[in-house]
């Protein structure tokens, strides 16, 4: 029953025409009767007899409710007049007070503040000149009842003038809830781009470190594969493991793009505290790399050994403490990225030095070589530039400063700063 109800109501809706001429159909039905009685019940002598003319016009009158949602102006005005006419000529105006009113409601609904005001008064202009004809205002006499149809109009129009009001507001509240869904929605679509922006660089940093490793481990194995079968073993073992741990890496990171509904798993994302391990891999590649970790959050080598430039030198990585994720995964890419391009484009004799120094306020990376830089790098070899924009971008993802450049007496520097918050 309330589905057929409120269907029925949708259909009425939607076909404005029907419930109005039902409605105006129903005022000339009871305005009949009711200009007859107000001509037995007032005075014979001012009020003529219904006739033709004075019943044709109040149902002509009250059938313009029909069209009160299209043309309320016009509809009011031809009342006006035909209340008129009929108060002049000592007919009853029967219930066109009753249509006045409900098109100064229509009007106040429907239209602005200007246009509705213009609607009381002609209505008012209308009641006014009627009872200054002497025939009453459809059994409302003289004075009294021009006062009392002033009230029912204001009111009218204040109902109207709040519904106005109401449905504005709802239509607002509509349309701030379709502008906030479209706002969710492009929101979760920068997100996913986000995302996969995001994965897509971990990727880079993944693959490019561990098959740079994975290549200089099997160029080794090959030039001492006859010479030296243990070494080129342990070299083929060290590529195993390699590939295995960028197999795994990748997994979990590419399991967030699966859209079966089914949570992806996470392996912990390295850090600061994973980077003597990757200074460890480097050297078992080749690279003969040293390691500082200092600061308030780390303890500096207790023998101060392992300074830039002192040959054969090995800092004793320190103990950090707890780093806002973001920034302990961006320090450990960065290194990431910058012992690969060492060990890819400086040369098979150079020499690499990181330092990860906690300051007050902020974290510090710098990581050093002494090769040859670009000049290093096989003319054959595709240059994309993902890595150092892939730097550049997690560093200022987090407010920090990034130098990228020769290093002053020879050498490739990347050095980065990222602010921290007091804790």
């Amino acid at each position: 029953m309330r589905n057929t109800t409120g269907s029925l109501r949708t259909w009425f809706h939607g076909h404005p025409l029907i419930p109005d001429a039902i409605f105006g159909g129903a005022l000339a039905a009871v305005s009949v009767p009711f200009a007859q009685a107000a001509h037995v019940l007032g005075d014979p002598d001012r009020l003529r007899a219904p006739d033709a003319m004075g019943l044709g016009l109040v149902v002509a009158g009250c059938l313009s409710v029909t069209l009160r949602r299209h043309r309320p102006f016009l509809m009011l005005f031809l009342v006006c007049v035909a209340e008129v006419v009929l108060a002049s000529t000592g007919r009853s105006p029967s219930l066109l007070w009753l249509v006045t009113l409900v098109l100064v409601y229509t009007i106040a609904a429907g239209r602005g503040l200007a246009l509705s005001l213009c609607a009381p008064a002609l209505a008012l202009a209308g009641h006014v000149l009627s009872s200054a004809a002497g025939a009453g205002l459809g059994g409302f006499g003289g004075w009294s009842g021009l006062l009392l149809m002033a009230v029912f109009t204001a009111s009218l129009w204040i109902a109207g003038r709040s519904v106005r009001l109401r449905r504005a507001y709802q239509a607002e509240l509509r349309d701030r809830a379709r502008r906030m869904e479209r706002a969710r929605e492009a929101d979760t679509r920068a997100a996913r781009a986000e995302e996969r922006s995001r994965i897509a660089r971990e990727l880079h940093d993944v693959v490019a470190h561990h098959v740079s490793v994975m290549t200089v481990q099997a160029a080794a194995a090959r030039r001492v594969l006859a010479s030296n079968p243990d070494g080129a073993r342990e070299a083929l073992s060290a590529i195993e493991e390699l590939g295995r741990t960028a197999m795994a890496e990748m997994r979990s990171m590419v399991g967030v793009l699966r859209t079966d509904g089914t949570p992806a798993e996470f392996n912990p994302q390295p850090g600061v505290r994973e980077i003597p391990a990757l200074v460890d891999q480097m050297r078992e590649a080749g690279l003969r790399t040293q390691l500082w970790i200092e600061g308030e959050r780390g303890t500096p080598p207790p023998d101060g050994t392992g300074a830039p430039g002192t040959p054969g030198a090995s800092g004793a990585p320190g103990a950090p403490g707890a780093l806002p994720p973001g920034v302990d995964l961006a320090a450990y890419r960065l290194v990431q990225e910058a012992l690969t391009n060492s060990l890819r484009h400086a040369g098979p004799q150079a020499r690499a030095w990181v330092t990860v120094r906690h300051e007050p306020g902020e974290l510090a990376v710098q990581v050093e070589d002494d090769g040859l830089g670009p000049e290093a790098r096989d003319p054959d070899e595709e240059v994309t530039g993902h890595g150092l924009a892939g730097i550049r971008e997690r560093v200022a993802l987090y407010g920090g400063l990034l130098r990228i450049g020769p290093r002053d007496g020879g050498g490739f520097e990347v050095n980065a700063r990222f602010p921290l918050k007091d804790t």
